[in-house]
Formats: C-alpha cells, structure tokens, sequence
C-alpha cells in the first residue's frame, strides 16, 4: 500500500495565499485570489473574460478552479524525470526476472538519494496559463454534457470530481484529449448496446470502461519504490506500475477524461499496519456508493473488504480546501500537525465503518495533564514506534468529543505544542460491541514471555493454511512409486520452524520429500530432514521436484525448499501434485524433520538483533537482544503493556502488539 506524501510548507508566498483563501468567503475572494497571482494575474483574467461572455456555467466553474490554485503546486528537476524511470523500467522488466527492490536499488545508486531540495517549487496560480486552464474546462464541459449520464452528475460533483486539471501535486499536462481518444470509442462499443436506463447511471459507464483497462496482466503493482515522490502524472500513471498510489491516478484520469466522476477515498493510516491505503469509490444515480482497488473488479462497498479492514477514519480527497473545517481550526489555533495543513478532503467515514460510532466521548481526567494551552486535541493511532494524528476535536472542560469513528483499534490522545506532538493519555480501545473503553496502562505485575514475529502474520493465513495434510515421504524409487509417510502436517503451523518427528525410525531412503495437498500449490518455504534427533546439521542431496510456478515472471521454484533460505518458498504452478525432495545419492534414515511454511520474512530469524519496547508515556527499552532460534524469550515484562519489537538487523515491517494469556495479540 501507499505512505502519505510529505507535505511541504515551502515559502511564505505559499503561506500567505493559503491565509489569504482560507478565511475568506466572502464575494471578493476571487479578487484576494488575483491579487496574489502577480504577473500571472493576466492570464487568469484572459479565462474569466473569456467565459463570462461565453458560458455562465463554465464561468462559475473557472471561478472554482481558480479559487483553490493558491493549495497547488509542483515540482520540476532533473533528479525527479530521473526517477520517475523507475516506473517505466518497472513495466519493461516484467517479464524478466529483476526485481523492484533492485530496480529500486540501481535507480537510487545511478542518480544519488531523492531530495526535494534538488527541485523548483512551482506555484499552479503563477505559472498555469489561460490556454491550458480553458482546454481543461472545454474538455471537462465537452464530457459532463454529451455522456448520458452527465444528467445524473451535479455541478457540484462535477466540479469536484470531473473538473479538475490536477489531482495532487504531479507536473500538468494535456491529458484529457488523449485519454479520451484512447478510450471514448471502446467503451461506447460496449454501452452502445444498452437501453437508456443504463447508459443513464454512472456506475454502468464505470463497469464497462474498467472491463476494459483492467487487464491484470498490464499491470505492475508493487509497494516497492526509490523515494517518496510526488504524484506522477498522466504520463507515467498510463504505465499501470507502482502502487496503490499510481494505479489509483491512472484510473481517475481515465475516468475524468470520459466525464465519470470517481473519487479518491482513503485511510491515512490502517488502524492495523503502519501505511495508509488509496482506492476509488464511485456513486450511482441512486447514490449508493462503489469501491475499487484497481485493477481489481468494482463493488458495492457493502460487499467490499474495504469495509472491513481495520481504520480508525476514512477522508475523501476534494479539489477544494474544505474551508468550514479550516475556519472552525483556524479559531482555535494557528499551527496544526502536517496531515491538517492543508485540507483537501472531506470526512466519510460513515459508510465505511462496519463499527461506526458517532460520538466517543473522553473524560478529561483520564489525560496525563488536564490542563493544557493546546485548545485542540488529536486523535492518533500507531505507526512503527510514532502516533499519526487522523481525527481532532475541541477540548472540553470536563470532556473530549471525537466524532464518527470506526471502533475498534488502537487510539491515543496528543495535543500539537512546539510543532510536535505532546501526548496526554495511555493508548486506549474502544470494544466495538460493547463501547467500553480499555486503557492499556502499567501495572504493578510482570509477566515473562515468548515472541515469535515482529509482525503480524494473519496475512499469511492461507499460505501457513495450505500446508495442512501435506505430507513428508521416503522411497527408494526415484518416481515414488513405491514410497512410505515419514510424518503428516496435521495442524497449521504457528511459528517459523517447525519439528516433526519421523514415524518411521527402522528404514533408510535415498529418497525424501514434501508433497503438497490437494490445492496447496505445495506452499513451503523450507524443509530439512535429520539423521538424528540430535543432528543440527541436515542431510543434503540433489534437489529434486516438480519444476514450475504459479507467477512465471517472479518465480518461487521448488529448488528454494533447500536453499537455506526461510524467506524464499515454493508456489507450485498448480493446485495439486507439486513436491520438493531430495536426491541423498545414498540411503539413510530419517529421524527429525523440520519446516518452513511460506512466510513474508516477519518471523523471528537466528542470528538477528532486536529490540523490545513497552509503552509508559514514552516508549522505553526492555533490552536488545540476538535471537538463538525462531523466538526470542524476555522475562519481567510489565503486563498489559503495549509492546514493539525492532529488528536492528532486517526488514522494516513491525508493529505495535501486547501479549494475552501467552499468545502475541496485534493492533
């Protein structure tokens, strides 16, 4: 998934034409706004001019873009058309075995570490000209009123959803012509067909047009990349490579330039990872509301696991500053965390929750300090060992009231002093049956326990569940015609190695292997066999198996079940019949057996350096520690704690968890 691009707050011209947009309402802010556009001023007038003697609509429409170009700019340099390489070096590589992480790799080592200093900050109000603001407005109007179902699309929607020329911070250019070029005729193939009552409704247009440009083979998704850039543009967006982020422009560019207004909903942060997650929504004429993870199908959202993921708030991004929030945050104070600088967005969280609660009142005695200058408060939820703030409410005298919430994960309170956050309250729960409120704050008792991951591996479910009924086998005949069961996997596997003790203890084989279930794709990522119970060191042979894989562009061949390695894995091509074995090259008994199941590398490893923290007010450290087998054991740890282990040596997922009743509990 996507993280938030940093916001830059880059001269005290930006700054002054946010003021200037943000607190004024009234009629003359179109003229604050020219007034501020400098030598730019002409060509804004030239699109007003234009308009006002042409088309009113079109007019009140230049008005609205006009207005809210102070919130936009770019960026142009050479270190950034560099990187953005990557993209296209991503789609050209895709049947070739190299990976992101070493295009990443190259891209950063061949044009150094991304910076934005190394690139030139251009504003859309001094630098758009008329020419480009009317093409984009022509184009815009040209769809909204020859679809069908433009009828069914307010002006409102459409200047929020169809009109705009950018969607955050990529570099403008003509796109809307090409798009529509590209797409118009193929998609009215498939509408022409239909009765009025379906090419009326939005929603129909979008069925047909993502059948179309929804070939997953042309496409490229990955959450690997060089640097956090800026959006990317039509351009390299129509390349359909990268992540969340880029897929998600690619279809809303396609879909503005066919006069289908979509919208970009997303969560700033999960309320159980540490990244945010971009996708699309759409409305019927009906207004019921579409999801769509692209490039995957579209669906109502009721029906989509989007409404189940964990989240805490659920933002819409508009073209517009959302002014009303802006005042209401303006009266109460004048500096605020980075994801509220600019608001671009509007709250919808309602639909999405599947434990919606309107109100979550919070008692102010229950803050560190109840009294503070901070007037207002943030609601923050984790990310790695830092606290995002995704929600605010006013401080009361005796209470904090957060509105329209999914409950559920993990929150804490902080205010925004000195440009950072001061927190002022434990992390807390809200039971989303129940409504009760659980603080997780220290007490008095120890607890030691055992941790086997540094993050979650529910994800990982189906491949760990694949596994059960497989089957490890010996024989003295290559083809296993003849073969005998030395142990089955009866239950799914809860940690990185697991220990099977061999049923047959009286019988030598040259031949040894896992055979896969019937619809396990042979997931394994590796297997050992032993001599002795007490052997470390595991028999080794030729390796032999069943060649083929379920991705043939990104391999995960059966030679990996004996590469030492526990972060590669097998992916058989098929459901059924894949193994991985050993060639012995001379009989010998089995008598251990132990295994891998396929993994994302988030489980404990040997030899590794980590570091365990509990949560008490401040983050603080149990202690580092180098892991001696697949778990790592710490003792007087405080109970009810809320802990993070960081691993010094690999990988960066990890994430914040207790321990309940000796099991590792994620949030």
């Amino acid at each position: 998934m996507l993280k938030f691009i940093r916001i830059f707050i880059l001269t005290s011209i930006l700054i002054q034409l946010v003021i200037a947009c943000s607190k004024n309402r009234k009629p003359d802010r179109l003229q604050d706004v020219l007034n501020l556009a400098s030598n730019n001023r002409v060509e804004l007038e030239k699109v007003l001019s234009r308009y006002s003697r042409e088309d009113s609509l079109k007019y009140q429409a230049a008005c609205f873009l006009i207005e809210n170009m102070p919130y936009y700019y770019y960026y142009e340099g050479e270190q950034l058309d560099n990187y953005l390489n990557y993209f296209r070096l991503l789609k050209e590589n895709k049947k070739v075995d190299i990976t992101p992480e070493t295009l990443s790799d190259s891209i950063k080592k061949l044009y150094g570490t991304f910076s934005y200093k190394s690139l030139n900050v251009k504003y859309d109000l001094l630098t758009l000209d008329s020419a480009y603001i009317c093409n984009n407005i022509d184009w815009a109007f040209k769809v909204w009123r020859e679809q069908p179902w433009g009828k069914n699309v307010s002006f409102n929607d459409f200047c929020e959803y169809i009109l705009p020329y950018r969607i955050r911070d990529e570099k403008p250019e003509y796109w809307r012509e090409k798009f529509y070029n590209e797409y118009n005729n193929l998609l009215w193939d498939e509408l022409k067909r239909e009765p009025p009552e379906v090419t009326e409704d939005p929603i129909q247009a979008v069925f047909c047009l993502m059948r179309l440009i929804t070939d997953k083979e042309d496409v490229y998704f990955t959450t690997v990349s060089p640097a956090q850039m800026p959006h990317v543009g039509p351009t390299v967006a129509r390349l359909k490579s990268g992540n969340c982020g880029e897929l998600t422009d690619y279809a809303v560019y396609v879909c503005r330039a066919l006069g289908i207004p979509c919208h970009i909903d997303f969560m700033p942060v999960r309320g159980n990872d540490n990244v945010g997650h971009f996708w699309i929504s759409y409305t019927d004429k009906y207004g019921d509301l579409y999801v769509q993870d692209f490039p995957e199908g579209v669906f109502p959202l009721l029906t989509n696991r989007i409404r189940e993921d964990a989240k805490v708030k659920v933002y819409r991004h508009t073209f517009s500053c959302n002014l009303q929030m802006k005042k209401y945050l303006d009266e109460l104070d004048s500096s605020f965390p980075e994801f509220f600088a600019q608001l671009m967005f509007i709250d919808v969280t309602y639909p999405y929750a599947k434990y919606y609660i309107g109100q979550m009142r919070i008692p102010v005695d229950r803050l560190y300090i109840r009294k503070t200058k901070a007037k207002i408060a943030y609601l923050c939820t984790a990310q790695h060992l830092n606290w995002m703030p995704v929600a605010w409410a006013p401080f009361g005298k005796d209470y904090i009231d957060f509105h329209d919430l999914q409950k559920g994960e993990i929150m804490r309170i902080a205010a925004w002093e000195n440009n950072r956050l001061s927190y002022l309250s434990d992390p807390f729960r809200m039971d989303p049956y129940t409504n009760q409120i659980r603080y997780y704050s220290i007490q008095d008792s120890l607890q030691d326990i055992v941790i086997y991951s540094k993050f979650s591996v529910e994800e990982e479910s189906e491949f760990r569940e694949r596994m059960v009924g497989g089957v490890f086998e010996g024989s003295n005949d290559a083809g296993f015609s003849r073969k005998d069961t030395l142990a089955v996997i009866s239950q799914v596997p809860s940690r990185l190695l697991i220990p099977l003790k061999s049923q047959v203890c009286n019988k030598k084989y040259r031949y040894v292997r896992y055979y896969g279930p019937n619809g396990g794709y042979c997931n394994v990522s590796e297997v050992a066999f032993y001599k002795k119970d007490s052997d470390t060191i595991p028999l080794y042979g030729k390796i032999i198996g069943t060649p083929g894989s379920l991705d043939p562009f990104h391999p995960h061949e059966y030679t990996n079940v004996f590469d030492g390695k526990t972060w590669t894995s097998f992916d058989y091509k098929e459901p059924s019949g894949g193994w991985a074995g050993l060639d012995l090259g001379k009989t010998e008994m089995v008598a251990k057996i132990v295994f891998s199941p396929r993994n994302r590398d988030n489980y404990i490893r040997t030899g590794d350096t980590f570091e365990l923290f509990y949560l008490d007010k401040d983050w603080k450290s149990l202690g580092k520690a180098t892991s001696k087998s697949d778990s790592l054991l710490y003792k007087n740890v405080p109970a009810f704690a809320l802990l993070y282990l960081k691993n010094y040596s690999r990988g960066s997922q990890e994430r914040i968890f207790t321990v309940e009743n000796g099991k590792q509990i994620w949030h």
